[in-house]
């Protein structure tokens, strides 16, 4: 399928590069992917797409604890930023998370309970991997 409709204008400057967008910009259906931990929540995965969902093992995390897994991704370079969001499956606003160490094909994601109770939930953890210049 060709690209039939513009949706925004990009431009070089000597400083930086812009792009103002009309409608959604992201990545192609064949760019995202999806994989389940297996027996904890600290069970390491392997996606390697630019963009997907984990879902995490419906495990009990106690309040004010933090769990840590490894996504391990061939496309994840020493220069790239990893974007987390907490999607499905978690009681909202419970729970943090982030990037708590990189480097070539591989990030550690650290999971945190704020929620003042004890919870067993297969929390969804929403990824897009910023490609930076090699």
């Amino acid at each position: 399928m060709s690209n039939t409709k513009a949706v925004g204008v990009a431009y070089l400057d000597p400083e930086f590069s812009t792009c103002y967008m009309t409608e959604e910009l992201g990545y192609a259906l064949a760019a995202q992917g999806s994989v389940t931990q297996g027996s904890s929540k600290s069970t390491g995965v392997t996606l390697n797409n630019s963009m997907g969902q984990i879902t995490m093992n419906g495990a009990t995390l106690n309040t004010l604890t933090n769990v840590t897994f490894t996504l391990t991704n061939n496309l994840i370079s020493a220069k790239d930023v990893v974007i987390l969001t907490v999607g499905a499956g978690a009681t909202s606003g419970a729970y943090n998370c982030w990037i708590s160490s990189m480097s070539v094909g591989t990030c550690t994601i650290t999971l945190r309970n704020i929620s003042g109770s004890n919870l067993s939930e297969a929390v969804v953890i929403n990824f897009a991997i910023i490609h930076g210049a090699t």
